[in-house]
């Protein structure tokens, strides 16, 4: 639809996470230095946190595309509030393809550790990527650090990589978390993008797809888009594909301030009067209505035996490290993500709604 009117080579504003697409803003290229780091180092956990929909799967598939395509066995599942036992099977089943029956933990840890250490005699690695860390129960970490013990001279045999929502940091404060923070070896958090970063990610998603500057978006817009989703890639995907959309309905080649607020202004209809599941739903429907057109290839490489269990998903850091080194992947995460990240987005609508009043203009706000 709109990519043939403005001459695009794909969708630049796609939901689905794709490292094609990587915007290395000052925050995200922080965080990714801290997660090379981590992953060098081959040992321990590694924690990014970051807001839902702002761009933490994004950044580890980015890192993936750098890894060699041998030494590295990687897998990812998501944490949906599982037990001790819970949490043991789903690693098994992630690692060898089906989850095991309910049952005898013993031999379920057993036979983890014989296949990790069948890994390193191979000269391979595991690496386990945990979605939604929030959720872990206290018994199901603690497992998680306990498999973080299995080693070999002085080689770790399992490195694991949590991804979280700001809260996961709060609860890495915990004091029963005392024995798990000193496994950490890099973490970093993901913010929003300021003003100038918002504009500078726009047009690269659309430098990415053969953007001649048709449509060209009025400075305003690129201020109003950055005011109404708060700077998360997500919700600026949203809004930018939705936009797009009706500029080509409208035949528009200049996108202006006004066309964003009418955007803006749809969602709000859409959501006005219901609760928040009824608004994650309507965006969803909303973002749905301009999903269509091709998507954009990725050709990324990807290391040996990547399989997946679950769903995944940028941009201040915390813990001071130097870069170097090597990671993961995995696949399978879009129904979730949406729903996901949509509860995100609804909360920022109805913050934005006295702002988007008629003859209003947005002001500075904290985010």
């Amino acid at each position: 639809m709109y990519e043939t009117f403005y001459g695009l080579t794909g969708k630049p504003f796609q939901l689905t996470p794709d490292p094609t697409f990587f915007f290395r803003s000052r925050g995200h290229g922080r965080a990714m230095a801290y997660l090379k780091y981590g992953v060098h180092q081959a040992e321990g956990f590694i924690v990014i946190t970051g807001e839902v929909g702002s761009g933490k799967t994004t950044l580890v598939r980015n890192l993936l595309q750098q890894l060699p395509t041998q030494g590295l066995v990687a897998v990812q599942l998501v944490s949906t509030q599982l037990d001790a036992n819970d949490i043991l099977r789903m690693v098994a089943g992630a690692f060898f393809g089906v989850v095991p029956p309910a049952g005898d933990k013993a031999g379920l840890i057993l036979s983890l550790e014989r296949y990790f250490r069948k890994l390193h005699t191979e000269g391979k690695r595991a690496l386990l990527v945990v979605d939604e860390a929030q959720n872990l129960t206290p018994s199901a970490v603690e497992e998680l650090r306990m498999l973080s013990n299995f080693q070999t001279g002085n080689k770790s045999l399992l490195q694991s990589l949590l991804l979280g929502q700001p809260e996961f940091r709060d609860i890495m404060q915990r004091p029963e978390m005392r024995q798990l923070r000193q496994r950490v070896t890099a973490s970093a958090h993901l913010g929003p993008l300021e003003p100038e970063e918002t504009k500078g990610y726009i047009e690269h998603r659309l430098g990415r797809v053969g953007w001649t500057n048709k449509p060209r978006f009025e400075p305003e817009a690129y201020r109003d888009i950055h005011e109404f989703s708060e700077g998360i890639p997500r919700q600026i995907n949203i809004l930018c594909d939705r936009l797009l959309l009706a500029g080509y309905l409208g035949e528009k080649t200049v996108l202006e301030s006004a066309d964003v607020r009418e955007i803006f202004d749809e969602f709000r209809r859409e959501l006005g009067g219901f609760g928040e599941e009824r608004g994650v739903e309507s965006i969803a429907s909303g973002a749905a209505k301009v999903n269509t057109g091709p998507q954009s290839a990725s050709s990324s490489a990807a290391p040996e035996e990547i399989r997946s269990n679950g769903v995944a998903t940028e941009a201040s850091s915390g813990l001071e490290a130097p870069p170097e080194g090597v990671v993961l992947a995995g696949m399978s995460e879009q129904v979730g993500l949406m729903q996901q990240s949509l509860s995100s987005m609804t909360r920022v609508l109805n913050q934005l709604m006295q702002i988007a009043r008629p003859g209003s203009k947005p002001g500075k706000r904290d985010v």
